[in-house]
């Protein structure tokens, strides 16, 4: 986890009119913050420039533009306190809850939050997990950023809880196909779901991919470059490359018995073929894993589903990814709501609670 830097109080722009100053906090974890990384559930991914609470007062700031919540403002009494309601409308793997806490501590740190779920818990649709009381104001201008949040976290780690059980005992694995600026929030759902982090950035892991070895004039030239720039630079960290056919893998293996490397991996990249019927052979795969023998970690990627991972965690892969769990989200569908009453009867009539 990186090292936490705490700041003074800051005023920020204007959510809501108000003369009390938003406090500003460090990427994960504040002196005057609710909660800490040690009590959370599933703690955040590290990234050694990823500024969680800048990506907050992004998404509140795009949201209050220069007036506040002008809707807000001219309907709520100012000094109105309520008690909100989440309320869940499907079926799924909860998220974001410690992430939700941090919005609301943003926004206005009288606000006070309860659960009766913590992330990662499955719930059930109409299930009230949790309340926020205080100002109505701060309440409404935080409402949609922590549902945004939430739902889309919900969303993934749904989905890989999902992945994760039908996958093993292969482990399942995101991809960097993150929304822009969502990285940390993206990769975090996904251990929240149970799944297993890939590289986080450019910056974590030497990873080998088809254009690297179309510049570098062969898979035998990039990893010997790669072995080359590490030993030079004194730099430990991972080494993947990416195989498209038995030659190359064999190529790869070759390599290694002669030359000591850094490589600690080897994708095995759309080996896994779909059929006519919708179903995929697995049989190019299985036959690459045993050829690798355990030499080295062994990573499936390409034509992966909830539909066919199962049968491709049979063939003894290490780790299968997947680029869906976060780039083809569906949101989990959460509300938080005043008056719950109300909610529930809508809900009810569309089938939504």
């Amino acid at each position: 986890m990186p090292r936490v830097l705490f700041f003074p109080p800051l005023i920020l722009p204007r959510f809501c009119i108000s003369s009390r100053p938003i406090v500003r906090m460090s990427a994960i974890e504040s002196k005057t913050l609710s909660i800490s990384v040690e009590s959370m559930a599933i703690k955040p991914p590290s990234h050694p420039t990823y500024d969680l609470n800048g990506v907050i007062k992004l998404a509140l700031a795009e949201d209050a533009g220069d007036r506040g919540d002008v809707t807000c403002l001219a309907t709520i009494p100012f000094d109105m306190e309520v008690e909100a309601h989440f309320l869940v409308k499907e079926d799924g793997i909860v998220a974001g809850i410690a992430l939700a806490e941090m919005v609301f501590h943003e926004v206005d740190p009288s606000l006070k939050v309860e659960w009766s779920q913590k992330d990662g818990d499955y719930v059930r649709k109409g299930l009230q997990f949790g309340k926020v009381y205080g100002r109505a104001h701060s309440i409404v201008v935080a409402e949609r950023v922590v549902l945004n949040f939430m739902q889309r976290m919900s969303g993934i780690a749904t989905l890989t809880t999902a992945m994760a059980d039908a996958a093993r005992p292969a482990y399942i694995l995101e991809t960097r196909k993150t929304a822009p600026g969502l990285r940390l929030v993206d990769k975090w759902a996904v251990l929240i779901g149970g799944g297993r982090n890939h590289r986080m950035g450019l910056f974590d892991m030497v990873m080998i991919k088809d254009n690297h070895i179309s510049a570098a004039g062969g898979i035998k030239n990039a990893i010997r470059s790669v072995d080359e720039f590490l030993e030079k630079r004194n730099l430990q960290m991972e080494v993947e490359v990416e195989t498209r056919t038995f030659e190359e893998v064999k190529e790869v293996l070759h390599y290694a018995s002669e030359t000591k490397t850094s490589l600690t991996r080897i994708m095995l990249d759309n080996m896994v073929v779909p059929l006519p019927n919708g179903d995929v052979d697995v049989s190019m795969l299985k036959e690459a894993v045993e050829l690798i023998n355990g030499r080295f970690e062994t990573e499936a990627s390409g034509n992966v589903t909830i539909e066919t991972v199962h049968k491709i965690g049979q063939t003894g892969v290490t780790y299968i990814s997947s680029g869906a769990l976060t780039h083809s989200v569906k949101a989990l569908d959460i509300s938080l709501k005043i008056d719950t009453e109300l909610a529930l009867q809508v809900g009810r009539r569309t089938k939504r609670a």
